[in-house]
Parts: structure tokens; C-alpha cells; sequence
């Protein structure tokens, strides 16, 4: 694994080596498709840790607005004929074989979760704005951390996410919100980093 040596090189490091490891962790992260996360993934211990990430996340009056919902093994066959249904009421012409790929969405990666957001306000006055940063926060953790123990992550969307069927599968609650699916597995071809913004495209000084 690359990971494990760059985190032995930065300890190796006289000064900064905790700031190092830090930038080595953030910006040494990058989306990796679905399609390119196989196994093996994270073990129990690792999962837990990738989970519980997700606490250290900005939560203003301390509600949790977000949750994660893991996709089983034996849950990824119902993800996916909703998929497949999700695309057969969009689009009645769909051909067989698109209507496999989308079902087969529901198997990609080694681990798979349902990032919801709860934005019912009713018992508490946070604005929605701020439960919306937190949840991204939360997801940013959990990608972090999968990063920093040696795995790939993606996020991913798609019209099927906003389903009236998917709704139903995963048993949403009224104002809970689903945002994205975060896959997780090992890395199966790296591709180039992709370069990052310069800091003066989306920083300024009022």
C-alpha cells in the first residue's frame, strides 16, 4: 500500500512531521470512481474508524443532522432494481443492457453507504444552511479517514437517488434528504492526481 510509507516518511520528518502527515492525508485524496473500487475493503475495525470520523464533523446544537445508511451484500440486490425501475420510469426505451448497467451500480465497491440529511427544523431553530455544512463535513471525515488507512473513496448521485422508490427502500423520513452514495474499496488503477484550484480562484481578502 502507498499509504502506510508516506505515513512512515513524514514520521521520519525532524520538524512538522504532524502538519506533513496532515497535508499528506487531505491533499493526496482524490475521487476515485466506483467502477475502479474493488476489494478487499475495509475490515470491521477499519469500517468503525471511517464511520466514527464522522462525529468529529461542526454539528451546531449538537443534532447530528446527517446520517449514513451501509448497503449489505444482501441489501445491494434490492439497491439495485430500484436502480433498474428508477431508469425504466425515466426512460420506457431503455435497453436491456442499460437497464443491467444500472442495477449493477448497486455492486461497485467493497463498501457503500446512503449519506442522508435530516432537515426537519421542528424541534430545533439550526438553519438548514448549517445542517446541510455539517453532513458535507461528516462525509469529508469518513473520506479522510478511508484515505488515511490505505482506500479509495468516491461520492456519486444520480436521477435514481431522488426516487420516490428509493425513498421507500431505505425508509426515509419525512424532511430526511439523501444526498450521496460513498463507496469505499481499494484502489484497483491509480490514475494522476488531478490539479487543484489555485488558492486566488476561490480566496480574496475583504
Amino acid at each position: 500500500m502507498i499509504i502506510p510509507a508516506l505515513v512512515t516518511l513524514a514520521f521520519k520528518n525532524e520538524v512538522g512531521n504532524v502538519n506533513d502527515l496532515a497535508k499528506t492525508f487531505i491533499h493526496s485524496r482524490q475521487h476515485i470512481s466506483p467502477k475502479r473500487l474493488v476489494t478487499p475493503g475495509p475490515s470491521p475495525e477499519q469500517k468503525a474508524e471511517i464511520i466514527s470520523a464522522a462525529s468529529a464533523a461542526p454539528d451546531h446544537g449538537r443534532i447530528t443532522p446527517w446520517h449514513f445508511y451501509e448497503v449489505s451484500e444482501a441489501s445491494r440486490q434490492l439497491l439495485g432494481a430500484v436502480f433498474a425501475d428508477a431508469l425504466i420510469e425515466r426512460d420506457a426505451s431503455a435497453s436491456p443492457a442499460q437497464i443491467l448497467e444500472a442495477k449493477e451500480k448497486a455492486f461497485r465497491g467493497s463498501l457503500l453507504f446512503l449519506a442522508t440529511i435530516k432537515l426537519d427544523n421542528r424541534l430545533d431553530a439550526i438553519p438548514k444552511q448549517e445542517k446541510i455544512i455539517s453532513a458535507g463535513c461528516a462525509i469529508q471525515n469518513m473520506l479522510l479517514m478511508a484515505n488515511a488507512l490505505g482506500f479509495g473513496s468516491g461520492l456519486s448521485s444520480g436521477k435514481a437517488l431522488y426516487s420516490e422508490k428509493l425513498r421507500n427502500l431505505f425508509s426515509l423520513q419525512t424532511e430526511e434528504e439523501p444526498l450521496c452514495f460513498i463507496t469505499i474499496g481499494t484502489i484497483a488503477s491509480h490514475k494522476p492526481i488531478v490539479e487543484r484550484p489555485n488558492v486566488s480562484q476561490y480566496s480574496s481578502i475583504f
